[in-house]
This record gives C-alpha cells, sequence and structure tokens, in this order.
C-alpha cells in the first residue's frame, strides 16, 4: 500500500498591495529615509520649513493736500465762470492734485461748506491780489471753524511778476502798445512824444481797501507794470476804500502830459468793481486777469510754496502775510 504523502503548511494568497520582489522592498524604504533625512540639517537637527515668500504690497502714495482755491464772489455770473476756467487750466497743471473752490460770499460752494466736506489737509489759496482784511481776518477765522482739517492758509496772488506778464498780456489784448502815436516824426524812441516825454499812462483798477498792506501791495504791483512797459508811468486807481479813483488817476497822468492813457483791470474775475473801474477809463479799457495761463501757474506757486514753508502741524497757519 503506498503512503500518501504528507500534507504541507496551507498556501495563502499573497495579500493585495504586496511587492513582487525584495528589490522593490529596499527601493522603497531608500525612498523613505531619504525623504525623512531631508528634513535634518547638519548635525541631525530637524530643519525648519522655508517660509513661503510673501507678497510685497506697497502703501498707496500718500494723497497731496487739497488746494482750495478761495474767491471773492460775484452777483456777475462770468465772475463764476472765469473762476472755474482758470481752475481747470490748475488741474491741467497739476492732474495728480485735488483741486477744489470755494466763496467768501455771494456764492456757492461758500468756504465754509468747501472745507466742511474735506477731510486730512488743506492749503488756501486765495485768489485775491493784497493783503488786506479777507487775508488777514476771513481767511483764517474759515480756517479755524474747520477742526477737523489740517490747514494752512497761503499768501495772496499779488504782488508776483506773474500777475504783471498778465496785466501786460490783457493790455496788448485790448489793443493798447506804448509805441509811437499817429503822426510822431521817426528817429525818436517808440512811445515818445515831442519833447522827449512819453505819450502813454496807464492806471492799475483796484478793487480798494482801507489796509494800508493792500495798498503797499498795490503799488508795488503799480511798480513792477511800469518796468515791464519800459518805464511808462503806472497810478494806481481805485475802486473803494480811501485811494484815489480811476478818474482821479487818469487826470493825475494827464496833468503830466500823458495823451494816451488805458486801465488795466487789476481784478481777479469781472464783476461790479471791474465794470465800474471799466466805465472810467478815457480810451482802452483791459479785461481783468481771469483764467490766463500765468495766473494758473501762480496758483499753483503759492500752493506749493505754502507747502514749502513748514510741515503741516498747526491747525491752521497763514503763510506770507
Amino acid at each position: 500500500m503506498t503512503a500518501s504523502p504528507r500534507p504541507g503548511p496551507p498556501s495563502h494568497p499573497a495579500p493585495v498591495g504586496s511587492l513582487d520582489s525584495t528589490a522593490q522592498l529596499m527601493t522603497r524604504i531608500t525612498a523613505q529615509l531619504s525623504s525623512q533625512l531631508g528634513h535634518l540639517a547638519p548635525g541631525g537637527l530637524q530643519r525648519r520649513p522655508r517660509p513661503r515668500p510673501r507678497s510685497v504690497s506697497h502703501p498707496a502714495a500718500r494723497r497731496p493736500p487739497t488746494l482750495v482755491a478761495v474767491a471773492h464772489g460775484s452777483r456777475d455770473p462770468e465772475a463764476l465762470r472765469t473762476v472755474t476756467a482758470l481752475l481747470d487750466r490748475v488741474r491741467a497743471l497739476r492732474p495728480d492734485l485735488p483741486v477744489r473752490l470755494g466763496h467768501i460770499e455771494l456764492n456757492h460752494p461758500l468756504l465754509a461748506d468747501t472745507l466742511a466736506a474735506l477731510h486730512g489737509e488743506a492749503v488756501l489759496v486765495p485768489l485775491l491780489l493784497g493783503r488786506g482784511y479777507h487775508i488777514k481776518r476771513d481767511l483764517p477765522d474759515a480756517a479755524a471753524a474747520a477742526p477737523h482739517l489740517s490747514v494752512r492758509v497761503a499768501a495772496p496772488l499779488g504782488p508776483h511778476p506773474l500777475l504783471v506778464e498778465a496785466l501786460h498780456a490783457r493790455l496788448a489784448e485790448a489793443g493798447w502798445t506804448p509805441g509811437r502815436t499817429p503822426g510822431e516824426a521817426p528817429g525818436r524812441t517808440p512811445g515818445e512824444a515831442p519833447g522827449g516825454l512819453s505819450a502813454a499812462g496807464v492806471v492799475l483798477a483796484a478793487a480798494g481797501s482801507r489796509d494800508r498792506d493792500s495798498a503797499a501791495d498795490t503799488a508795488r504791483t503799480a511798480a513792477l507794470l511800469s518796468a515791464r512797459l519800459g518805464g511808462v508811468p503806472v497810478l494806481p486807481g481805485y475802486a473803494s476804500g480811501t485811494g484815489p479813483t480811476v478818474a482821479d488817476a487818469v487826470r493825475a497822468l494827464a496833468g503830466r502830459g500823458r495823451g494816451r492813457i488805458a486801465v488795466a483791470s487789476y481784478f481777479a474775475a469781472p464783476g461790479r468793481f471791474a465794470t465800474q473801474c471799466a466805465a472810467a477809463a478815457p480810451g482802452i479799457a483791459a479785461a481783468p486777469l481771469g483764467d490766463h495761463a500765468a495766473v494758473a501757474r501762480l496758483v499753483v506757486h503759492r500752493y506749493e510754496e505754502a507747502l514749502a514753508s513748514a510741515p503741516m502741524s498747526h491747525p491752521a497757519v497763514t503763510v506770507g502775510v
């Protein structure tokens, strides 16, 4: 009888996912060790994971202080249109600059309303031509009444050579020139009448003020304009205040033998005073300064001058007065 073979140990199927060979097992172990060792620094210390690079955020550019142009105001509708055109020129010169308008009286927006709507910093640039009550009292008071703002009050526009350039241009636009009068013999200096005396004269028509500083500023502008016109005499004449009127100045020039007299309109915009002074002209009367390009440059200059004078740390600082 043949013996049956002794049964061996039961065979089990290989578990799912088992490695096919010893070589594969060693490859897996080596890869795991390499991954773990990669986290260790020399000396056996564990490496810290490298931080992800942060995106660099640049802070927004600092907004420049608002330029608040301060106009007097007028019942003449042409005044507001003229000031608006002037500020359009200012914005074209400095497109980065926030520019607002405020009036002392008679027109909207009023200065107090303009300041109430602002925040941060502001520079008040008066569209006024000399030192007087508005510059010394009204504007500082308006700034003090806006404690939520840091405010600086710039100097008035005048006197300044840029205003003289605008005055000269307005006279030329009106047709005035200090050149030879009809019938003058050739060979004389242009603008001279027989006897060597100039036949030309100009009245600088201004609003007028009881403030001596205002009168001094107007007199200074008259002297600058005279120099710009080659020595033609320029006398101030006022629409109000205690100084000589335009008619007085015309008579004074005529008494000096000046037969060709023009009136230069030393006003920021059209209005009652400008019209009144033009009516007193014996001949040519120039237009007000208005939106002349030189005036726009001066507005920007006064703004920058105020900022450069000192840091804006006081709630209301007046510059150049």
